[in-house]
Protein backbone atom coordinates (compact mmCIF):
# COMPACT_ATOMS: atom_id res chain seq x y z
CA UNK A 1 0.00 0.00 0.00
CA UNK A 2 1.26 3.38 -0.85
CA UNK A 3 2.32 5.47 2.05
CA UNK A 4 0.69 8.98 2.81
CA UNK A 5 4.60 10.42 1.40
CA UNK A 6 4.08 8.76 -1.56
CA UNK A 7 0.23 9.66 -2.41
CA UNK A 8 0.97 13.65 -1.08
CA UNK A 9 3.88 13.65 -3.61
CA UNK A 10 1.85 12.44 -6.76
CA UNK A 11 -0.83 14.97 -5.68
CA UNK A 12 1.47 17.49 -5.98
CA UNK A 13 2.68 15.99 -9.24
CA UNK A 14 -1.03 15.97 -10.67
CA UNK A 15 -1.40 19.80 -9.54
CA UNK A 16 1.75 20.93 -11.48
CA UNK A 17 0.74 18.60 -14.48
CA UNK A 18 -3.11 20.50 -14.24
CA UNK A 19 -1.40 23.63 -13.91
CA UNK A 20 0.35 22.99 -17.46
CA UNK A 21 -2.61 21.87 -19.37
CA UNK A 22 -4.40 24.74 -18.10
CA UNK A 23 -1.57 26.82 -19.66
CA UNK A 24 -1.86 25.36 -22.94
CA UNK A 25 -5.67 25.25 -23.14
CA UNK A 26 -5.42 29.19 -22.89
CA UNK A 27 -2.39 29.48 -25.07
CA UNK A 28 -4.37 27.57 -27.18
CA UNK A 29 -7.59 29.18 -27.50
CA UNK A 30 -5.85 33.07 -28.24
CA UNK A 31 -4.08 31.28 -31.24
CA UNK A 32 -7.16 30.04 -32.41
CA UNK A 33 -9.72 33.21 -31.82
CA UNK A 34 -6.02 34.78 -34.50
CA UNK A 35 -6.58 31.10 -36.60
CA UNK A 36 -10.63 31.49 -36.52
CA UNK A 37 -10.38 34.82 -38.09
CA UNK A 38 -7.51 34.52 -40.68
CA UNK A 39 -9.76 31.40 -41.98
CA UNK A 40 -12.99 33.77 -42.33
CA UNK A 41 -11.08 35.97 -44.32
CA UNK A 42 -9.02 34.06 -46.70
CA UNK A 43 -12.00 31.31 -47.34
CA UNK A 44 -13.63 33.16 -49.78
CA UNK A 45 -10.87 34.49 -51.80
CA UNK A 46 -9.71 30.79 -52.22
CA UNK A 47 -13.19 29.65 -52.66
CA UNK A 48 -13.96 32.17 -55.73
CA UNK A 49 -10.79 31.68 -56.92
CA UNK A 50 -11.58 27.82 -57.34
CA UNK A 51 -15.10 28.59 -58.76
CA UNK A 52 -13.40 31.19 -60.89
CA UNK A 53 -10.26 29.09 -62.12
CA UNK A 54 -12.73 25.23 -62.75
CA UNK A 55 -15.31 27.69 -64.84
CA UNK A 56 -12.63 28.75 -67.43
CA UNK A 57 -11.31 25.22 -67.18
CA UNK A 58 -14.83 23.91 -68.70
CA UNK A 59 -14.89 26.84 -71.03
CA UNK A 60 -11.08 26.35 -72.22
CA UNK A 61 -9.16 23.68 -74.04
CA UNK A 62 -7.21 21.50 -71.48
CA UNK A 63 -4.12 21.74 -74.16
CA UNK A 64 -4.23 26.18 -73.26
CA UNK A 65 -2.05 25.50 -70.15
CA UNK A 66 -0.34 22.51 -69.35
CA UNK A 67 -2.00 22.55 -65.39
CA UNK A 68 -4.70 21.81 -66.97
CA UNK A 69 -3.66 19.02 -69.11
CA UNK A 70 -4.30 15.31 -67.93
CA UNK A 71 -0.92 13.14 -68.66
CA UNK A 72 -2.50 10.02 -67.00
CA UNK A 73 0.84 8.62 -66.06
CA UNK A 74 0.24 6.96 -62.72
CA UNK A 75 3.30 9.91 -60.09
CA UNK A 76 1.36 10.60 -57.50
CA UNK A 77 2.33 13.93 -55.46
CA UNK A 78 0.66 14.60 -52.48
CA UNK A 79 1.00 17.58 -50.25
CA UNK A 80 0.26 16.82 -46.94
CA UNK A 81 -0.13 19.28 -43.22
CA UNK A 82 0.06 17.54 -39.94
CA UNK A 83 1.72 19.64 -36.92
CA UNK A 84 5.03 20.06 -35.25
CA UNK A 85 3.61 18.85 -31.93
CA UNK A 86 1.47 16.37 -29.95
CA UNK A 87 -0.76 17.01 -26.86
CA UNK A 88 -3.32 17.39 -29.55
CA UNK A 89 -5.71 14.32 -29.17
CA UNK A 90 -6.26 12.32 -32.24
CA UNK A 91 -5.54 15.78 -34.22
CA UNK A 92 -1.95 14.01 -36.41
CA UNK A 93 -3.23 10.34 -36.11
CA UNK A 94 -7.01 11.19 -38.29
CA UNK A 95 -4.60 12.96 -40.75
CA UNK A 96 -2.24 10.27 -41.12
CA UNK A 97 -4.74 7.39 -41.27
CA UNK A 98 -6.38 9.48 -43.56
CA UNK A 99 -3.20 9.90 -46.04
CA UNK A 100 -2.46 5.83 -45.46
CA UNK A 101 -5.97 5.47 -46.51
CA UNK A 102 -5.58 6.94 -49.54
CA UNK A 103 -2.19 5.46 -50.84
CA UNK A 104 -3.74 2.45 -50.16
CA UNK A 105 -6.85 3.16 -52.72
CA UNK A 106 -3.60 4.50 -55.06
CA UNK A 107 -1.22 1.48 -54.20
CA UNK A 108 -0.55 1.29 -57.93
CA UNK A 109 1.47 4.66 -58.26
CA UNK A 110 4.88 6.20 -57.74
CA UNK A 111 4.11 8.21 -55.03
CA UNK A 112 6.28 11.17 -54.00
CA UNK A 113 5.17 13.34 -50.70
CA UNK A 114 5.68 16.94 -49.68
CA UNK A 115 5.05 17.37 -45.80
CA UNK A 116 4.42 19.87 -44.03
CA UNK A 117 4.65 19.36 -40.04
CA UNK A 118 7.11 17.31 -37.74
CA UNK A 119 4.80 14.72 -37.10
CA UNK A 120 4.14 13.48 -40.84
CA UNK A 121 7.68 13.61 -41.50
CA UNK A 122 8.64 11.57 -38.11
CA UNK A 123 6.35 9.14 -39.14
CA UNK A 124 7.03 8.87 -43.27
CA UNK A 125 10.74 8.43 -42.79
CA UNK A 126 9.82 5.25 -41.40
CA UNK A 127 8.55 3.79 -43.92
CA UNK A 128 9.36 2.99 -47.77
CA UNK A 129 8.07 6.25 -49.34
CA UNK A 130 9.54 8.71 -51.59
CA UNK A 131 9.95 12.36 -49.36
CA UNK A 132 10.51 15.03 -51.93
CA UNK A 133 10.77 17.43 -49.03
CA UNK A 134 9.61 18.42 -45.59
CA UNK A 135 9.78 21.55 -43.78
CA UNK A 136 8.19 22.61 -40.04
CA UNK A 137 5.10 24.18 -39.64
CA UNK A 138 6.84 26.70 -36.91
CA UNK A 139 6.20 28.32 -34.42
CA UNK A 140 4.47 31.62 -35.69
CA UNK A 141 1.65 31.75 -37.55
CA UNK A 142 0.96 30.32 -41.14
CA UNK A 143 3.34 31.90 -43.77
CA UNK A 144 1.72 32.29 -47.00
CA UNK A 145 5.37 31.75 -48.08
CA UNK A 146 5.65 28.63 -47.46
CA UNK A 147 2.93 27.89 -49.27
CA UNK A 148 4.12 28.97 -52.18
CA UNK A 149 7.38 27.12 -51.55
CA UNK A 150 4.87 24.09 -51.77
CA UNK A 151 2.58 25.39 -54.31
CA UNK A 152 6.03 26.26 -56.86
CA UNK A 153 7.59 22.44 -55.70
CA UNK A 154 4.27 20.21 -56.89
CA UNK A 155 4.29 23.00 -60.08
CA UNK A 156 7.65 22.75 -61.29
CA UNK A 157 7.49 18.61 -60.83
CA UNK A 158 4.40 18.86 -62.67
CA UNK A 159 5.96 20.78 -65.76
CA UNK A 160 8.77 18.86 -65.83
CA UNK A 161 6.47 15.86 -65.96
CA UNK A 162 7.53 13.87 -62.85
CA UNK A 163 4.56 14.40 -61.46
CA UNK A 164 1.51 13.15 -62.97
CA UNK A 165 -1.37 14.23 -60.41
CA UNK A 166 -0.99 16.13 -56.98
CA UNK A 167 -3.09 16.22 -54.13
CA UNK A 168 -3.18 17.78 -51.16
CA UNK A 169 -4.49 16.31 -47.47
CA UNK A 170 -5.04 18.53 -44.65
CA UNK A 171 -7.71 18.96 -41.65
CA UNK A 172 -10.70 21.23 -42.37
CA UNK A 173 -11.35 23.20 -39.47
CA UNK A 174 -15.41 23.03 -38.72
CA UNK A 175 -15.67 24.00 -34.29
CA UNK A 176 -12.64 23.71 -31.92
CA UNK A 177 -14.23 19.92 -30.87
CA UNK A 178 -14.80 18.90 -34.99
CA UNK A 179 -12.31 18.96 -37.19
CA UNK A 180 -12.77 16.52 -40.64
CA UNK A 181 -9.87 15.22 -42.51
CA UNK A 182 -9.48 16.25 -46.33
CA UNK A 183 -8.25 15.01 -49.63
CA UNK A 184 -8.36 17.69 -52.54
CA UNK A 185 -7.06 17.26 -56.30
CA UNK A 186 -5.11 20.04 -56.98
CA UNK A 187 -3.26 18.83 -60.49
CA UNK A 188 -4.11 18.53 -63.10
CA UNK A 189 -7.32 20.78 -62.75
CA UNK A 190 -10.71 19.72 -63.46
CA UNK A 191 -13.71 20.85 -65.08
CA UNK A 192 -16.65 21.00 -62.82
CA UNK A 193 -19.69 18.43 -63.73
CA UNK A 194 -21.55 18.84 -66.80
CA UNK A 195 -24.93 20.21 -64.53
CA UNK A 196 -22.28 22.55 -62.62
CA UNK A 197 -21.17 24.00 -65.39
CA UNK A 198 -24.96 24.67 -66.33
CA UNK A 199 -25.73 25.99 -63.03
CA UNK A 200 -22.52 28.40 -63.84
CA UNK A 201 -23.45 30.00 -66.96
CA UNK A 202 -22.09 29.59 -70.41
CA UNK A 203 -21.11 32.85 -71.21
CA UNK A 204 -18.32 33.61 -73.55
CA UNK A 205 -15.43 34.47 -72.07
CA UNK A 206 -13.12 37.32 -73.30
CA UNK A 207 -9.11 36.73 -72.82
CA UNK A 208 -7.08 39.88 -72.28
CA UNK A 209 -4.15 39.70 -73.22
CA UNK A 210 -4.79 36.19 -74.53
CA UNK A 211 -6.18 32.84 -73.21
CA UNK A 212 -2.50 31.66 -72.64
CA UNK A 213 -1.03 34.79 -70.31
CA UNK A 214 -4.40 34.68 -68.25
CA UNK A 215 -4.53 30.85 -67.30
CA UNK A 216 -0.08 31.32 -66.93
CA UNK A 217 -1.03 33.98 -64.46
CA UNK A 218 -3.65 32.41 -62.45
CA UNK A 219 -3.29 28.93 -62.09
CA UNK A 220 -0.10 28.78 -60.18
CA UNK A 221 -1.82 31.43 -57.72
CA UNK A 222 -5.09 29.08 -57.64
CA UNK A 223 -2.50 26.15 -56.16
CA UNK A 224 -0.55 28.55 -54.35
CA UNK A 225 -3.74 30.04 -52.33
CA UNK A 226 -5.35 26.31 -52.19
CA UNK A 227 -1.34 25.02 -50.72
CA UNK A 228 -2.09 28.37 -48.32
CA UNK A 229 -5.74 27.78 -47.55
CA UNK A 230 -4.90 24.40 -46.48
CA UNK A 231 -2.02 25.55 -44.40
CA UNK A 232 -4.60 27.74 -41.90
CA UNK A 233 -7.17 25.32 -41.61
CA UNK A 234 -4.92 22.56 -40.55
CA UNK A 235 -3.60 25.39 -38.26
CA UNK A 236 -6.73 26.36 -36.65
CA UNK A 237 -8.07 22.51 -36.40
CA UNK A 238 -4.47 22.12 -34.64
CA UNK A 239 -5.40 24.66 -32.02
CA UNK A 240 -8.83 23.73 -31.35
CA UNK A 241 -8.02 20.01 -30.89
CA UNK A 242 -5.06 21.07 -28.57
CA UNK A 243 -7.53 23.27 -26.72
CA UNK A 244 -10.18 20.41 -26.31
CA UNK A 245 -7.22 17.91 -25.46
CA UNK A 246 -5.91 20.56 -22.49
CA UNK A 247 -9.18 21.17 -21.54
CA UNK A 248 -9.91 17.29 -21.35
CA UNK A 249 -6.98 16.23 -19.43
CA UNK A 250 -7.29 19.04 -16.95
CA UNK A 251 -10.60 18.18 -15.75
CA UNK A 252 -8.73 14.35 -15.23
CA UNK A 253 -6.53 16.14 -13.20
CA UNK A 254 -8.88 17.27 -11.22
CA UNK A 255 -11.10 13.99 -10.54
CA UNK A 256 -7.60 12.08 -10.19
CA UNK A 257 -6.82 14.88 -7.22
CA UNK A 258 -10.00 14.39 -5.59
CA UNK A 259 -9.19 10.42 -5.55
CA UNK A 260 -6.28 10.92 -4.48
CA UNK A 261 -7.24 13.25 -1.69
CA UNK A 262 -9.87 11.25 -0.65
CA UNK A 263 -7.45 8.41 -0.61
CA UNK A 264 -5.07 10.35 1.66
CA UNK A 265 -7.44 11.04 3.68
CA UNK A 266 -8.71 7.63 4.50
CA UNK A 267 -5.00 5.99 5.37
CA UNK A 268 -4.83 9.08 7.66
CA UNK A 269 -7.55 8.22 9.33
CA UNK A 270 -7.02 4.75 9.61
CA UNK A 271 -3.27 5.82 10.90
CA UNK A 272 -4.60 7.83 13.59
CA UNK A 273 -7.48 4.93 14.57
CA UNK A 274 -4.35 2.66 14.65
CA UNK A 275 -2.86 4.91 16.98
CA UNK A 276 -5.79 5.45 19.43
CA UNK A 277 -6.42 2.03 19.77
CA UNK A 278 -3.00 1.06 20.79
CA UNK A 279 -2.91 3.92 22.96
CA UNK A 280 -6.33 2.58 24.69
CA UNK A 281 -4.89 -0.86 24.63
CA UNK A 282 -2.11 0.48 26.35
CA UNK A 283 -4.19 2.20 29.18
CA UNK A 284 -5.42 -0.62 29.57
CA UNK A 285 -3.09 -3.16 30.19
CA UNK A 286 -1.97 -0.48 32.87
CA UNK A 287 -5.01 -0.45 34.39
CA UNK A 288 -4.98 -4.56 34.45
Amino acid sequence: MASLKDIKRRIKSVKNTQQITKAMKMVSAAKLKKAQDEIVAARPYAEKLLSLITSLASKTSPDSHPLLAATGGNRLGVILFTSDRGLCGGFNTQLLRTTERFLRERSGSEISLYLVGKRGAEYFKRRSLTIVNSRPVGSGRPNYSTAVEVANSVIDAYLKGELDEVHIIYSQFKTALTQIPVVQRLLPIAAPAADEAKDEGQGEFLFEPTEGAVLASLLPKYVEVQAFRAFLETSASEHGARMTSMDSASKNASQMIGSLTLKYNRIRQAAITKELMEIIGGAEALKG
